[in-house]
């Protein structure tokens, strides 16, 4: 069987998982039940102008329904540096939730101090060694290794290395402000 075989049975799964008859998800798809019950047996030929109402009414992407191709799970990005900083990516630069290792390279005590930052998001972090200090609007913290702080980067922030060596840093950054959820397994 192949791939697109495979499609029409994963199509009618999705739908019985949620308890809807064909003639439900034809409606709501705006398609006639006979061409969604032609796609679920493999009869008709998908397409993305029939699969596209479908899979929104169901709540998936059209790549569920398919069998994705093993891909090298490693992420390749160039660490960049910048205002005394190492930033390397974690995350594919297209993920929703955005991971990288941060370090702070020690400032000069001539150096001017960076401005304050603001930005839609919220933000995560952890740190790996050295100290870190943070600033949230009128408040500053220091950081050690293995504390971790969380803030929404609507208020105003910045971060930089405290004393004489750098702190590495992991941060996880969600571009929408939502708070991420970890669920024990």
């Amino acid at each position: 069987m192949d791939e697109l075989q495979r499609l029409g049975p994963r199509l009618r799964a999705a739908r019985q998982e949620r308890g809807w008859t064909l003639d439900e998800l034809a409606a709501r798809s705006g398609m006639s039940p006979s061409t969604l019950s032609r796609l679920e047996s493999g009869k008709r030929q998908a397409s993305l102008e029939l699969l596209l109402p479908v899979t929104r009414q169901l709540g998936i992407r059209v790549d569920d329904l398919l069998d994705a191709p093993d891909r090298d799970p490693r992420v390749h990005r160039t660490a960049i540096r910048r205002d005394g900083m190492t930033i390397a990516p974690l995350t594919r630069e297209a993920s929703e939730v955005r991971a990288f290792k941060i370090t702070y390279h020690p400032r000069p005590p001539e150096a001017a101090e960076r401005e304050l930052q603001v930005h839609e998001g919220h933000e995560w972090l952890y740190v790996l060694s050295g100290r870190l200090h943070l600033a949230l609007a009128d408040r500053e913290h220091v950081l050690g290794r293995g504390e971790a702080a969380e803030f929404d980067t609507s208020v105003p922030h910045r971060m930089r290395a405290e004393g004489s060596t750098p702190c590495e840093v992991i941060s996880i950054f969600n571009t929408v402000g939502e708070r991420l959820h970890l669920h024990s397994t």
